[in-house]
């Protein structure tokens, strides 16, 4: 028993650390013990661990993303997040077009002509939508803050309703848009 006790503590050794830069009063230096291999313990050459050959011999060579199938629950925070960057986005078109319409009645009238196009009105259409989503599924979430909605089946109930909600205000938006 104290072969094996003063072995554990021959194979460990103390370290001291190298001395905080000035400004940094009442450090005490506690030594630090780390592992240090025996030099009679050498693995030979050519001789893989064995998590080495678990690790390397069945990973694989293309991630197939159509084999992952995500929970509702996944999914509609996965839409969340990407609802939030198309609304990044979409905000700074928005934005380029309120400028050009309050420069003047030329740039009104250009703007005016140009939200009469279906690709201008599609892409209204798609960061009201974008936006609506956020909006829905941010009030899921924070319903979930609240500690609603947390449990497994609540979880995917929550989601359906966030995405039937959504559906319903897309078409209204639609209708107002076109």
């Amino acid at each position: 028993m104290m072969a094996s006790v003063s072995f554990c503590l021959a194979s460990y050794l103390a370290v001291i650390r190298p001395p905080e830069p000035i400004g940094c009063r009442y450090r005490i230096d506690i030594p630090i013990l780390t592992y240090q291999r025996p030099p009679s313990v050498r693995r030979p050459r050519g001789i893989k661990r064995e998590c080495e050959s678990a690790v390397n011999s069945k990973r694989p060579v293309n991630l197939d993303l159509g084999k992952f199938h995500f929970p509702l629950p996944a999914i509609t925070s996965i839409l969340h997040r990407i609802s939030g960057i198309i609304i990044f986005v979409g905000v700074a078109f928005l934005l380029y077009g309120l400028q050009l319409s309050l420069s003047g009645e030329e740039g009104f009238s250009r703007v005016s002509e140009l939200l009469d196009s279906f690709l201008a009105k599609l892409i209204i259409w798609g960061i009201l939508s974008a936006l609506l989503y956020h909006l829905v599924a941010g009030i899921k979430h924070l319903f979930m803050d609240m500690g609603i909605g947390e449990e497994l089946e609540s979880g995917r109930l929550a989601a359906k309703i966030t995405i039937v909600v959504s559906v319903i205000l897309f078409v209204l938006a639609g209708v107002w848009v076109w």
